[in-house]
C-alpha cells in the first residue's frame, strides 16, 4: 500500500482526496495535518465523512510516508517542503511549481502534471506540479491542435466556475447572499492560469504567437467549470477530420470524451472526466469543455498523477458515477 500524507487538510480540495483516498485501492492515508484544526477528528470539518473516515487532523507530518499532496494554498509549498522528508515523492496542488522557471526547490524538480500531456515522463517523476482547474479545462480543449501545430490566429476563451474553485475563505463573491442569482467577470485577461496555458501551447507549437484573450466568470454553482474555446482554424480541413484529430489523440487517456452532442455541467461533476463538444459557426472552430474544477481540475487529477508515479491502473480509485439529478 502506498503510505499517504496531506497537508493542509481543511480546505476542499483536501478534502475530496481523503473521500478519493479512502476507498483508493493501493493507497492508505497515514497522517492529515491541519494548522487550524489540531487533533480535531476529520469528520468534523470534512462533514459528509462521517462514518468513512475515524482520523484525526496531526500537528506535524508522519515522517514515513511514501506520497504527500500539498493542499496548503498558493504561496505556501516552499515553507512545506523543507518539512517533507527527502525519499517522499510530492504532488502539489497549489501553483507555485506550475511555471518552468519556477519549478525548482533544492534537490526537487517539478513537473507539470496534465496526464493527457506528459503521461510518460510524469510515470518516472518523483515531484508533480498539478494543475489549475481553469487551466485543465481550456487545455484539454486545444492541445490536439497545438501537438499538429495548428494554432495560428488568436484564441478566445469564456469561463464560468463554480464558488469552490476559491476555496473555503470567507470573501463577499464566496457569500451566497452574494453568489445566488449572480455573476461576474474577474482578472479579465490576466488570469493566473493563463501563464499555464501559453506555456503549454509554446511546448508544442514553439512559433506560436497570437494573443490569447480569457474572460473568467464567476458562477451561481457551487462546482464545476465551462468553458467556450474558439479560434479560426484553416477552412481547409473539414470539421470532420478535426473531430478526429480530437479522437486519435485521446484514444489512450481514460478520462477525456469526445460528445457529438452537446453538452452540461451535470455530465461530469463528481467524476475526474473532460467532455469536449466541437463544433464550428461562421468559419470558427469552437470546442466547449466541462470538467469538476474539485475533481479533474485539482484532487482527482491528483490521484490520477499518483496512480502513474507508482506504476498503478491510471483509473485506481477514479471510476466515478457523475450527480446528474
Amino acid at each position: 500500500m502506498i503510505k499517504i500524507g496531506i497537508i493542509g487538510g481543511t480546505g476542499y480540495t483536501a478534502g475530496e482526496l481523503i473521500r478519493l483516498l479512502i476507498y483508493h485501492p493501493k493507497a492508505k492515508i497515514i497522517s492529515v495535518v491541519s494548522k487550524s484544526n489540531p487533533e480535531s477528528f476529520i469528520h468534523d470539518v470534512h462533514q459528509d465523512l462521517l462514518g468513512e473516515i475515524n482520523m484525526k487532523f496531526s500537528k506535524s507530518l508522519d515522517q514515513n510516508i511514501d506520497l504527500v499532496f500539498l493542499c496548503s494554498g498558493h504561496g505556501q509549498s516552499r515553507k512545506e517542503l523543507q518539512n517533507i522528508p527527502k525519499h517522499s515523492k510530492v504532488i502539489d496542488l497549489s501553483q507555485d511549481f506550475r511555471n518552468e522557471n519556477q519549478s525548482y526547490f533544492q534537490d526537487r524538480k517539478f513537473i507539470y502534471g496534465l496526464p493527457e500531456l506528459h503521461k510518460n515522463i510524469i510515470k518516472e517523476s518523483n515531484n508533480i506540479a498539478n494543475p489549475g482547474c481553469f487551466a485543465t479545462a481550456i487545455i484539454l480543449a486545444i492541445l490536439p491542435l497545438a501537438k499538429i501545430k495548428l494554432l495560428k490566429k488568436d484564441i478566445h476563451i469564456s469561463s464560468i466556475t463554480g464558488s469552490t474553485g476559491t476555496g473555503k475563505q470567507i470573501i463577499d463573491t464566496n457569500n451566497f447572499s452574494w453568489r445566488n442569482n449572480n455573476m461576474s467577470t474577474y482578472n479579465i485577461f490576466t488570469h493566473q492560469h493563463l501563464n499555464e496555458i501559453e506555456q503549454t501551447i509554446c511546448k508544442l507549437q514553439n512559433n506560436f504567437s497570437p494573443y490569447i484573450y480569457f474572460v473568467p466568470y464567476r458562477g451561481n454553482f457551487s462546482r464545476g467549470i465551462i468553458s467556450t474555446v474558439y479560434t479560426t482554424l484553416s477552412s481547409d480541413i473539414s470539421l470532420e477530420k478535426k473531430k478526429n484529430i480530437y479522437y486519435d489523440f485521446y484514444k489512450n487517456h481514460p478520462f477525456v470524451e469526445i460528445s457529438e452532442t452537446n453538452i452540461d455541467l451535470k455530465q461530469v461533476i463528481n467524476t475526474n472526466k473532460c467532455f469536449l463538444h466541437l463544433i464550428e459557426r461562421q468559419n470558427k472552430f469552437i470546442v466547449i469543455s466541462i470538467i469538476d474544477n474539485l475533481i479533474k481540475g485539482a484532487s482527482g487529477q491528483a490521484i490520477q498523477n499518483m496512480n502513474l508515479i507508482f506504476n498503478l491502473v491510471e483509473t485506481y480509485g477514479l471510476n466515478l458515477k457523475s450527480i446528474r439529478f
